[in-house]
């Protein structure tokens, strides 16, 4: 199967060459991420493409030197919304109405039962829940990076609250998650390309309940 092939292909590279990714698979990868399921459909993230390399070299002081941050073509950043607003939900509803063009009796009652819940939970937990759904969209970007042939590094390993600040994120109502960034393997200096790919074994991973 092809989507497996790539996926064992890749990697979390831990060098990248410079050498910049065409548009079109950065579009592709990002469509990918769009595509991804959420919760109730309201997609509750932000993703920030950066290609501007004084702003990545800011972004590099705060995730552990690590050289990718600045080697790579592009750095993808996934914020989720700091919580769940009223606005923020109707936004969503009323662009699925839009778009199919009806409205529908059971769709505005599901509205209205998450307009009853959401926006009067604590904050914090709300995050934590809409970072659940960027990180849903982050792994798909991964997959069709993968799928595009491109290289790309899960960063978990940044301050969060100092990438908030450069990129002012708290101001638009949004929190950083996770970092990706996309771009081409330097062979001769990333000491875990030649290395074999390890996971558990099926019977470590599944339980198959008949």
């Amino acid at each position: 199967m092809e989507l497996l092939d790539k996926l064992n292909w890749r990697y979390a590279t831990k060098a990248m060459n410079g050498k910049k990714v065409a548009q079109e698979k950065i579009d592709n990868i990002i469509e990918a991420a769009s595509l991804a399921p959420t919760s109730s459909g309201l997609q509750p993230f932000e993703i920030i493409v950066i290609t501007n390399q004084e702003l990545k070299e800011k972004i590099r002081k705060i995730s552990w030197d690590q050289s990718v941050v600045t080697d790579c073509s592009h750095l993808l950043i996934f914020a989720a919304w700091d919580t769940y607003t009223a606005d923020r939900i109707n936004k969503m509803f009323d662009l699925t109405n839009t778009v199919r063009g009806f409205e529908n009796e059971g769709w505005e009652k599901y509205r209205e039962m998450l307009l009853g819940i959401y926006p009067q939970r604590d904050a914090e937990v709300n995050f934590n829940h809409a970072a659940k759904q960027a990180y849903i969209a982050f792994s798909q970007a991964i997959a069709a990076a993968a799928f595009e042939g491109v290289d790309s590094t899960p960063i978990e390993g940044f301050d969060p609250d100092k990438l908030d600040e450069i990129l002012a994120l708290r101001e638009k109502g949004l929190r950083s998650c996770v970092m990706l960034p996309i771009g081409y393997r330097d062979t001769e200096n990333d000491w875990l390309v030649n290395l074999v790919k390890v996971r558990k074994s099926k019977e470590d991973l599944v339980t198959v309940i008949d």
